[in-house]
């Protein structure tokens, strides 16, 4: 394998490993110049993985990239990636289909007792099954979605699906994200109504579902203060992430009859067989059109970077993409303080940069440089004793 400071002259190969099991129809499309294995090795250029837990993982020193087949990545070191250069990937919007019909149904499970009267139903035995069914079939009795509420906290890829989806189900949607894009805005179904604080979303929703990535500023979202300012008899939904709602003051609200259900697609030993709580062993993406769907993203997402350096969906360096049609091209990973741009042009002064493009992230920073002649070896070592500098990579 060579050197990341050696300059790419014809087809390089590169080694991807894999730490779950990856659809065959996403590795499919990194091409013959990638090798995949499943054992650690010391010269891996990338991982691909879903929900392998990598902290404790000795990171090899040749690693450029991370991609999280899925959406979440509290499974990978996000920072110390960061101080090492290494760009961590994941695949928002890959999955969100198959999580939004899983939201639905568990709105139909907590408000239909479907799963009480299945159950119910498989107890039955004689001849006289059709009577039985018609005497017991009153004590699963449940109400519609239809011309009810449904609050949505995060108005992400996966809540503007469950928010259009609901509209179109004859559902009133009301809505908060502050983080909520124009883009994103411009998804929304026309009737969906968003709202600036989320009490106001709390007031009104007789269902609660929430989709925000689990932080420290989002974990207990959903907590006894936030469950006050809910109808009585509300149902609450959890298919993003654990940790998002306070399963402790869930359990006083059902047992207070404020909370109707609650459902949560992460059961642990809290939230399995107890009463009012509904606990899918998280299936959320866990359809074959999903797995598929995130390993072609991942996939991609690993294969441009390695091979144009160009970021797309990362999670601790912004985007960053330049047309790949130059003589040469190199990309910096930079610490985010003043007067880089002087210092690493300075490094390139003796070959003219025809594009260029520099982007920050919190403490660090990503460049992309596109030049007319190639960069040596030497002006990667002028590059690489800036103090700020964390890695450099000569694409071609």
């Amino acid at each position: 394998m060579p050197s990341p400071t050696l300059y790419r002259r014809g087809k390089i190969m590169y080694n991807i490993l894999t730490l779950n099991k990856i659809a065959a129809c996403g590795l499919d499309r990194l091409g013959d110049n990638y090798t995949i294995t499943d054992e650690t090795s010391a010269d891996v250029d990338g991982i691909i993985l879903r929900s392998f837990k990598m902290h404790d993982m000795e990171l090899p020193a040749s690693l450029k990239a991370v991609a999280r087949a899925g959406a979440g990545v509290n499974n990978i070191p996000i920072d110390k990636c960061t101080e090492k250069g290494i760009v961590v990937f994941n695949t928002p919007g890959a999955n969100a289909n198959a999580v939004k019909e899983l939201v639905i149904a568990g709105m139909l499970l907590a408000s239909r007792d479907i799963i009480g009267g299945c159950a119910w139903a498989d107890t039955l035995t004689g001849d006289d099954v059709g009577k039985q069914v018609e005497k017991g079939k009153s004590n699963f009795a449940g109400i519609e979605i239809k011309g009810k509420t449904l609050g949505i906290i995060g108005l992400g890829a996966i809540g503007i699906l469950v928010a259009n989806a609901a509209v179109r189900l004859g559902m009133d949607v009301i809505g908060y994200d502050p983080y909520l894009s124009v883009t994103n805005a411009l998804k929304l179904d026309r009737h969906v109504k968003c709202v600036n604080d989320p009490k106001l979303v709390y007031a009104e929703a007789d269902f609660v579902t929430v989709h925000v990535p689990l932080m420290d500023s989002t974990k207990d979202t959903i907590n006894a203060e936030a469950i006050e300012e809910m109808k009585d008899g509300v149902i609450i939904l959890n298919f993003a992430r654990d940790g998002l709602v306070n399963v402790d003051a869930v359990k006083a609200g059902l047992a207070s009859g404020k909370i109707r259900k609650y459902v949560v697609d992460f059961p642990d030993e809290t939230t399995v067989n107890h009463p009012g709580i509904i606990a899918i062993p998280h299936l959320g993406a866990s359809t074959e059109e999903s797995e598929d769907n995130c390993a072609k993203m991942a996939a991609a997402e690993i294969k441009d970077f390695l091979e144009t350096g160009n970021i797309t969906n990362a999670v601790n360096f912004p985007n960053c993409q330049l047309p790949d049609d130059k003589e040469g091209r190199v990309t910096i990973v930079h610490k985010n303080v003043p007067n880089m741009i002087a210092k690493y042009t300075d490094a390139l002064k003796n070959v003219n940069i025809s594009d260029m493009v520099n982007k920050s992230r919190g403490g660090y920073a990503y460049a992309i440089l596109n030049t007319d002649h190639r960069v040596t070896d030497d002006m990667v070592k002028a590059l690489e004793a800036i103090d700020e500098v964390i890695k450099v990579r000569v694409i071609k």
